[in-house]
């Protein structure tokens, strides 16, 4: 069954508009854990605006063993203040996954995937050091992405589908060709060897039609709407929803 990991960045933004310790993410990744969540996700930036490197460290101890851990991140970042840089917290903190996204410090969240043709020759190089840390590598991509074959030849192991566009048609009435978009991706994915996970403004209300029209989904990724969602029903109560609504479908 498709795993659901709670990217807990939100949390992090609140309790950085304030400062201090409150809301907790750990806290908050206790509840999500508790309520049968199977992964937890992160994606630290180097400018530090929400997850930090202590937030990583401490959620890799609280889920080592637990729950799959996942680690979000641009690999061409460079370390800069206290932010040591994506392969070097993966090195340290040893999650299962690290999802590999090409978003820059002027994005407010990730809204395209990679440019195979583009960037798979410096990629390479970092997709095998990631796995050397010992970590599954997956490849943030769009719907219809073109040479999908390079993400397998370079020893990737998943692509995640960025399902924004999805999420915007479906929102707006008729979700159809971005589905259909994000089925042949996927059949194509599975059919070079990659497994395939998906994110990015998943929600209660389209979660279940993504999943019946992309048969195979091994994660979805959800943050945004579910930490939303919660703070009208709860974390436990809206992570059990989403929980059902996978297993539906």
């Amino acid at each position: 069954m498709t795993v659901l990991s709670v990217n807990v960045n939100k949390v992090a933004v609140l309790r950085n508009s304030r400062g201090g310790d409150e809301p907790s993410v750990v806290a908050a990744a206790r509840a999500v854990m508790a309520a049968g969540a199977g992964g937890l996700t992160v994606h630290p930036r180097p400018d530090q605006r929400h997850i930090r490197p202590g937030d990583v460290r401490d959620l890799a101890v609280l889920a080592r063993g637990r729950v799959e851990f996942n680690i979000e991140g641009n690999p061409f970042a460079p370390p800069r203040g206290g932010y040591p840089g994506l392969l070097a917290l993966v090195r340290e903190t040893r999650p299962q996954q690290v999802t590999l996204v090409p978003d820059g410090d002027g994005q407010l969240t990730s809204d395209h995937g990679f440019d195979l043709e583009r960037d798979h020759a410096a990629l390479a190089p970092l997709v095998a050091d990631f796995k050397a840390a010992g970590a599954r590598v997956s490849l943030f991509m769009d719907a219809g992405a073109r040479n999908l074959r390079l993400a397998a030849a370079m020893g990737a192991d998943r692509i995640e589908l960025y399902t924004g566009p999805f999420a915007e048609a479906f929102a707006a009435g008729d979700a159809s060709a971005e589905l259909a978009a994000c089925s042949a991706t996927a059949a194509e994915a599975r059919a070079l060897g990659l497994a395939v996970n998906a994110g990015h403004d998943l929600s209660q209300a389209n979660l279940g039609a993504f999943l019946k029209g992309v048969p195979g989904v091994s994660e979805v990724s959800i943050g945004h709407a579910l930490i939303g969602e919660a703070l009208y029903a709860g974390l436990d109560a809206t992570v059990r929803a989403y929980l059902r609504i996978i297993a539906a479908s």
